[in-house]
């Protein structure tokens, strides 16, 4: 993998292809982008998490939030699982993004103790909602890690999260707290 993304990196202008929708640009002019890293289509915890995001996607937009989720599974996959969210899907199946973002995988993800709860309730809720099951086959396995930055409009990092397990990525509440911080603090 390549080196981490720290804070205060400048990233370079890109335009991601989004699974069923329009091409998004990164960085967004007049808006703060969530750039979000899971983990294969229908893993369940990442579907939890992606839930949680889509309820208050209203809220996150309205504080000038962008949010894109990178998967590393093939668009026909995504399509599958991601229909009903609200907001930009981006399959990378070669782990483009991934590897430039520093994003990793490991035992880790699924070992740590603090993941095996929210393992269990992320599995218990997909049954119970009926969620189709994700693909027998994980080209790249299953033990991503999950990672979040917050960037400027300017392309600025100006926070950045790398999972220690599956389940260790920002809540909605953080990422609202940091849109917060950083339209509070005016940028040169």
């Amino acid at each position: 993998m390549g080196s981490r993304i720290e804070p205060g990196t400048v990233l370079t202008p890109r335009e991601v292809e989004v699974v069923d929708g329009e091409p998004v640009d990164i960085p967004q002019r007049g808006r703060l982008v969530h750039l979000q890293f899971r983990r294969f289509a229908g893993c369940p915890v990442c579907n939890v998490h992606l839930r949680s995001v889509a309820t208050r996607h209203a809220e996150l937009a309205a504080a000038g939030v962008l949010e894109v989720a990178v998967f590393h599974s093939p668009e026909a996959e995504l399509r599958v699982h991601t229909a009903d969210i609200p907001f930009a899907v981006v399959a990378d199946p070669g782990k483009r993004l991934y590897r430039e973002f520093g994003v990793e995988s490991g035992a880790r993800a699924l070992l740590h103790p603090r993941a095996w709860l929210p393992v269990l309730r992320s599995i218990a809720a997909g049954l119970a909602r009926r969620d189709p099951a994700p693909a027998a086959k994980q080209e790249h396995g299953r033990l991503g890690l999950p990672a979040d930055f917050l960037i400027a409009e300017d392309g600025t990092v100006v926070a950045a999260k790398y999972g220690e397990h599956i389940y260790d990525q920002w809540s909605v509440d953080d990422i609202l707290a940091l849109a917060r911080a950083e339209t509070d603090v005016p940028r040169r």
